[in-house]
Parts: C-alpha cells; structure tokens; sequence
C-alpha cells in the first residue's frame, strides 16, 4: 500500500478554492483547479508518495500484481477505473459519453484517419467507454438525461418565444425520443445568425418568465441565464432547455451513462468512472463539436431525476453507489475517531485494486504485517490485490474517505 499524490488538472472552469483548500493549501490558488486526478489515466498518472515512479508505471510492471489476475485479464491488464476530485465554479461543456462498441469503432476510425493522439479534431482519445457516477462533497447542480417531453413543453411555453413554435410542434406531435432528436438536431444545425436572434430572445423570456413568478420552472430557467450569459450565441443553451435540472445536497449521486447528455453546473464532487478521456461535447465550449458523431452516440430516451440516482446500498459504515458498471464500484465511508457517531474503524477484505481517496480528516491504514500508512485529505491509498487485508482507522476527530474497486473481484 503506497499514498497516491493527485495530479491537478487546471482548466478554465475549475475552483481557486476548493480543491487547495481539500489539500490544505493556502487559498485562492494561482489558476483555476478544476479536477484532481487519482489513477492510472496515461494522460495524467497519479505519483507513489515516496518513489520515483507513477501508477500507471506500478501496474505495467506486474498486472497481476497491481490488479489480480482476474481484473488483470478482464481488462487487458489495465486498472478499470478512474477516480477524480472535480470542483467547477463555472459550467462544464455540455457533453455525452460514447458505448464500449461506440467507442472502439470511432477509435479505430480516427486512428485509420491519422487523427494524432493529441488532435484537437478527435472525439475518441481511447478505446473504451466512460460511464460515471458523480457523488456531491457540496451543494453540486447539474443538468443531466433529456427531460420528459411533455413537461418540456411546458417549459417552453411559459417562455412565450415565438421562434421556439417549431421544437413545441415537433414536441407536442412526437412527446418521445423522436421528438427529442429532432428538436435537438435542429437546435445544433441552425445558422449562426439564426442562434444568435432566437438565444436573446430565450433569455428575455427567461427572465419575464421569472418575473412573473410562480414557475415550477425557476431553477431550468436561472441555469439557462447562466448559460446565455456565459455563451450568448451558442446552440448549447437552447439544447440546454431540454434536460433535466438536478440538485445534489452533500451524499446524494447520479449515475450516467453511455449516451447520457449532461453539463455540470458548479459544485465540488468525487466521480468514479471507467478509465478513459472519451468525449463527445454538444456546445457551452470553444471546443471541437462534432455533431453527426454526437447525434450517432446520444441516448435519446427520456429519464426522471429519479431514474439518474443510484441504489445505495449501506453495509456497516460503507455507503455503496450501486451501478451496472463492470469498471468500478464506488462507496463513501465515515469514521468518527471517538466512535461517538459513527464507527472509529472498518475493516476491508476484498482481492483486487483499490484506491481510498480522503475528502475529510485523515485515516490511518494498517495492515497484519504491522505495516501502517497515515492518509490526510486531499490525498488517496493504492491497494494492490498483492497487498493484505487491511483496517482503516480514523486518525482525527472526524473521516471520511470515498473506496474505488473493482465489482468483479468482490
């Protein structure tokens, strides 16, 4: 067992505060800190405190070793799963994530195009799906899964925006993934100055709207102003308009999968999710869109924020984020160092890799050997299926810590 030092990803929508303050650090950071990265992603290795070398080096090393010969052959000897502290104070690109199948055909595509691995023209960076699980540290909004089309057309009406007649028609004749596809195809394909009329008019409808009062709708049209303002001529805001608004208190999950457009909005979050850097991205960015391969991956089928929640499942201290994903299972533990109000320690016997990332006080793991590894926040444990069994102990007052593994192996 080795601590794992995250790599810090600096993008423009990140934090200055949230994850410096997480490690300790004096707050605000110099630039933006959007995500912070625990695994063993070619893109950004986590580092093995104490060592020279990476994850990704460690597991390349001795597969089998590092991951169990089971994890080692079901996934061609890489670990599954990706872990990452995401912390965005502005909204992320509206985007979606390709099928295991989706993106093992686009991969090759690009690569028999001679797409280098770095062009920004690529949609595939890897030949592996991306499903994700996203558990809120804080307050966290997001718009994710195309809402029901009847409430949408509510929505939409109370707008009171002549130019959106068309998509309530299509709407009102087709209230089911039909109907979806095509208004959103037509948002995305409309000329540049037909988006840059018809978005103004969205938002002074938004905001009458809102002025009226009494709206079921106050939280869909504040993000939509968000949006507007953000990105005043982009297509990304009127898709925007169809997915449902969710709101994540502190514990609470949603689940996406293969297909799922979604945006992150702002809040700080841990995400587990299959290890790959696939993304097909819809608008609310300056980034490459490509549309017809993003229509040809989005899942079109309606889903209530209900649906986009995960079982959880409570064995003694652990949380578990139950999903169908083959790549991880993600769960949050709380200890409580005065065993007060919640257990002090937890015991984990399950082979495989594992990766422990402290988002509260610190823990201490301890292994029969009588080998022990103090873990503050901020920072995360590597579990090789080589290593023993281990117990985790809080080290302070108050823990918690969020276990990544692999299902197969339990």
């Amino acid at each position: 067992m080795k601590v794992l030092k995250g790599v810090v990803r600096p993008y423009a929508w990140g934090s200055r505060t949230a994850i410096a303050e997480l490690q300790g650090r004096s707050a605000p950071s110099a630039h933006p800190e959007a995500e912070l990265w625990f695994g063993a992603h070619p893109a950004s290795p986590a580092r093995l405190d104490g060592t020279p070398g990476d994850l990704l080096a460690v597991i390349d090393d001795d597969p089998a070793a590092a991951l169990g010969t089971r994890t080692a052959a079901a996934f061609e000897g890489r670990l599954p799963f990706l872990v990452k502290v995401l912390a965005a104070d502005e909204p992320l690109s509206l985007q979606a994530h390709p099928s295991s199948e989706q993106a093992r055909v686009g991969f090759a595509a690009e690569n028999a195009a001679g797409l280098a691995p770095d062009d920004p023209r690529r949609n595939y960076r890897d030949s592996w799906h991306k499903p994700e699980v996203v558990v809120a540290l804080s307050d966290f909004e997001a718009l994710a899964g195309f809402r029901d089309p009847a409430v949408t057309v509510e929505l939409l009406r109370s707008l009171q925006v002549p130019g959106l007649d068309s998509a309530l028609g299509m709407l009102v004749g087709a209230p089911d993934r039909d109907g979806l596809r095509a208004v959103f195809t037509t948002w995305l394909t409309l000329p540049e100055p037909v988006i840059a009329t018809l978005v103004p008019q969205v938002l002074t409808g938004a905001i009458a709207a809102l002025e009226r009062g009494a709206t079921p709708f106050a939280d869909e049209l504040r993000a939509v102003l968000e949006l507007g303002e953000a990105y005043p001529n982009d297509p990304g805001v009127l898709a925007a308009l169809l997915l449902n608004f969710v709101r994540l208190r502190p514990g609470e999950a949603i689940y996406l999968a293969a297909g799922n457009l979604h945006a992150y909005l702002r809040g700080s979050a841990v995400e587990a999710m299959a290890n790959s850097d696939n993304v097909l991205r819809g608008g609310l960015t300056p980034k490459h869109i490509d549309v017809p391969e993003l229509l040809r991956v989005l899942d079109f089928h309606p889903v209530s924020r209900a649906e986009l929640m995960p079982d959880i499942q409570t064995v003694g201290a652990e949380r578990i984020y139950l999903t169908p994903a083959p790549e991880f299972r993600l769960s949050r533990v709380e200890l409580d160092g005065t065993a007060l109000r919640a257990p002090a320690s937890v015991s984990f016997d399950m082979p495989g890799p594992q990766i422990l990332t402290v988002t509260a006080g610190r823990i201490e793991v301890a292994g029969p050997d009588g080998r022990r590894c103090t873990v503050r926040c901020g920072d995360a444990l590597w579990l090789a299926d080589s290593d023993p069994d281990v117990v985790v102990h809080a080290a302070s007052a108050h823990a918690v810590f969020f276990r990544s593994r692999v299902p197969l192996t339990g």
